[in-house]
């Protein structure tokens, strides 16, 4: 028995420096894989970034034309003299206030993206 056990002994300490071994050179291959795979990420984002800044330069959302209407909107509200629609209450919220000026650009025809519901 005692012959048994020691052989036991003996192979799991062989499987157990097996396995590090495997581990240590997994860990090599992956940083150098790590480091090809960066390389690559990098020039990807240089490309990418190319591609945002030509869509900058194609304009702005709103017009400033339009940022002036929604200005006077919100000076009117600040002075408490902002009305909405039919009911003519008046408006004390904000944002309320900023669709009222973007749906009067929309009216006169300042370039403002269209509603989204």
């Amino acid at each position: 028995m005692a012959t048994k056990k020691a052989a036991k002994k003996r192979s799991s300490s062989t499987k157990k420096r097996s396995s590090s071994a495997k581990k240590s050179s997994t860990k090599k291959r992956s940083s150098s894989a790590r480091k090809s795979s960066t390389k690559k990420r990098t020039s990807a984002k240089k490309s990418s970034s190319k591609k945002s800044a030509a869509k900058k330069s194609s304009g702005r959302k709103y017009s400033p034309a339009a940022g002036k209407s929604v200005e006077t909107e919100m000076r009117e509200m600040k002075k408490g003299k902002l009305k909405s629609g039919r009911s003519a209450k008046k408006v004390t919220n904000r944002k309320q206030a900023i669709a009222i000026g973007l749906s009067k650009a929309r009216k006169a025809g300042k370039k403002v993206p269209a509603k989204k519901s």
